[in-house]
């Protein structure tokens, strides 16, 4: 919106041409986004609190959290405001993978939303069932990733990458393509919803992530980065960073009211959404696997998850009685139980998915 109005001025004014930088437009995606947390963020949290939308705890998790029932929760929807506002400003409207991202993103959170409103009329911690999350989930997981495929220009933008390897890819399919992609949408959006469950433990490993993914987005789209790094040219990626950073400086507002003790919580409106577009930025940019790498945490809390749900009811079958192999689903709330406090969890999974996100980043030039 904005670019295309200095591009407009720009031939009167030739100094306006400095907005076409896309590194200069990220910079003022993250200022802008910010900027939009931190002057509304106090008055939304306020108007959740009015509305009663406020956050129903499990009774079965941690007794310590049982003193946050009631905190305001849906605060992704400030998340989501700052993202679309800022995007809209300094992206450039007419790239096509601005507006997949801006399209997933919102239907994803549409979807928390929905969940949401369910527990909060229900007054319950469980809001939409889980399989009617995951048939909503999957029609806009099929439907981008079958876009995808068949809007690719070149093979280049279909192959999966192998990270560390020099040119080394592997073909994919229409089949294949749209199953991956499908799995790395749907898979993101869940686990990031899963790790969110203590105040900070999502949204800051998010930003980091996505903040990395905005990187690859950025030297794919510039034809001499990308040869000189080997990696493939995908024309129009670099746009995504704009995309990317809006959300980093939106996640980062939100940390400003999530960190602890948390003023609001982002609920599935937040987590869901930012989980799907972490996913779509991935399979744009080709990294799936990388992704794999620097989301570790939320990998880990997924898997910690299905395996303490499988071997309960393997088990259940097998003995009579269900046993668990963690003391608590997900791994986040195995440690509280194990004595961590929560700060201390929350830290140090921020620390571990540095790391990750640092050697997913090595991947560029150690090849």
């Amino acid at each position: 919106m904005l670019l295309e109005l200095f591009r407009w001025l720009s031939t009167d004014i030739p100094g306006l041409n400095v907005f076409n930088y896309i590194s200069l437009r990220a910079v003022l995606a993250v200022i802008t986004s910010l900027l939009i947390s931190f002057c509304f963020g106090g008055w939304f949290i306020k108007k959740l609190g009015e509305y009663s939308f406020g956050q129903y705890i499990r009774n079965d998790g941690p007794e310590g959290h049982l003193i946050k029932s009631g905190t305001p929760t849906m605060g992704g929807g400030l998340i989501l405001i700052s993202i679309i506002i800022s995007t809209l400003l300094w992206a450039d409207l007419n790239n096509s993978y601005v507006w997949i991202l801006l399209i997933v993103t919102s239907s994803f959170g549409l979807i928390g939303l929905v969940d949401d409103m369910s527990k909060i009329q229900k007054k319950d911690a469980n809001g939409l069932s889980a399989l009617q999350k995951f048939i909503l989930q999957s029609i806009i997981g099929l439907a981008v990733a079958s876009y995808l495929f068949y809007a690719a220009d070149t093979p280049k933008e279909t192959e999966l990458l192998i990270p560390f390897f020099k040119d080394l890819s592997l073909p994919l399919g229409a089949f294949t393509f749209i199953v991956l992609s499908y799995i790395v949408v749907v898979g993101s959006s869940n686990a990031v919803n899963l790790t969110d469950g203590l105040d900070g433990l999502a949204i800051m490993p998010a930003v980091m992530v996505i903040s990395a993914l905005g990187i690859f987005a950025y030297v794919e789209g510039n034809i001499i980065f990308a040869n000189y790094l080997s990696i493939p040219y995908i024309e129009g990626a670099g746009e995504l960073t704009i995309f990317c950073a809006a959300l980093a400086g939106a996640g980062l507002g939100f940390l400003w009211f999530n960190a602890y003790p948390a003023e609001v919580f982002m609920g599935d409106l937040g987590s869901l959404s930012i989980g799907a577009a972490m996913g779509t930025l991935a399979v744009i940019v080709r990294q799936e696997i990388v992704l794999l790498i620097m989301a570790g945490i939320f990998v880990i809390e997924t898997f910690s998850v299905v395996i303490q749900v499988g071997y309960f009811r393997y088990t259940k079958k097998r003995f009579g009685k269900g046993r668990r192999i963690f003391l608590m689903a997900p791994l986040h709330h195995h440690y509280e139980k194990k004595g961590w406090k929560e700060t201390q969890v929350v830290v140090r999974f921020w620390i571990i998915t540095m790391m990750l996100v640092l050697i997913g980043l090595a991947s560029l030039k150690i090849r």
